[in-house]
């Protein structure tokens, strides 16, 4: 009878790519957003919708069209939009932190998952709760407003793009950070401040000079645009630059992200 020697230390059973273990990632982190999605899902869009309410009622009737569009109806696509990258983002930073503060995060490095299986397992679940909390918004919003698509790929794309952008931020926000208030401290002087000077609630033409340029390097004034474009049919910026930038800022921080996967930089006593 031969003896079949013990693979070496280190060794992959699992081909090139770990399926089953993304996979199981992935749902885990899933499932982590959904048993609450009250607070995951609802909540933001609620937020959303009163948001939608202020200036409808209280606006809305006094501001003129925006290139043609209805202001409520221009207004709405970058709701949706900021609902689905403040998701995208919570939900890949607060899941990477509080298994950290916890100790558990040795129960995501342990498992034979390499640093790009770590990247695509915990990011796309980004991704999904930034899309199903964008979906959810829109329908919601039908009732008060018309919402149509015009070119359903820039939809789709900007929508996956935007949610993947924000998770993978999500994802160095909560490396990165060692307490909730390093946490919070990105949302409010990086987050925020890019998501509200987006043109989300304005259109970026109706701005001064310097300050229309000084928008063009903010890669989230790119995905409201392009997501915007997608429904209305009008973009205030160049959509190939939008998609050139979403696709170049993306492959950025996906390496950033499995640089600090495959080191453990602070993920790792």
């Amino acid at each position: 009878m031969s003896l079949t020697p013990y693979p070496q230390e280190g060794t992959r059973r699992f081909g090139a790519i770990n399926w089953l273990g993304v996979w199981t990632l992935y749902v885990k982190e899933v499932r982590r957003f959904w048993k609450v999605m009250t607070q995951t899902v609802a909540a933001p869009v609620v937020t959303t919708l009163l948001y939608l309410a202020i200036f409808a009622l209280a606006i809305g009737k006094f501001r003129p069209d925006v290139h043609g569009v209805p202001f409520i109806e221009f207004l709405a696509p970058g709701l949706v939009m900021m609902t689905m990258i403040q998701n995208a983002f919570a939900n890949t930073s607060s899941s990477i932190l509080i298994s950290k503060i916890q100790g558990n995060i040795v129960d995501v490095l342990m498992p034979p998952l390499s640093a790009g299986e770590l990247n695509v397992g915990i990011a796309m679940a980004g991704v999904t709760r930034g899309v199903v909390c964008g979906c959810v918004t829109a329908v919601a919003m039908l009732p008060f407003v018309h919402m149509g698509i015009a070119h359903l790929w820039a939809v789709v794309f900007y929508a996956v793009g935007a949610s993947l952008m924000l998770a993978l931020l999500g994802v160095l926000g909560g490396i990165w950070s060692e307490k909730f208030d390093h946490l919070q401290a990105v949302t409010n002087f990086v987050i925020l401040p890019l998501t509200f000077l987006s043109g989300t609630f304005y259109s970026v033409t109706q701005l001064p000079d310097f300050a229309h340029e000084l928008t063009k390097w903010n890669p989230v004034f790119y995905l409201i645009d392009g997501f915007r474009y997608g429904i209305t049919g009008h973009a205030d910026g160049s959509i190939a630059t939008g998609i050139a930038i979403v696709l170049g800022v993306n492959a950025v921080l996906w390496t950033i992200c499995h640089i600090l996967f495959r080191t453990g930089y602070r993920l790792k006593a």
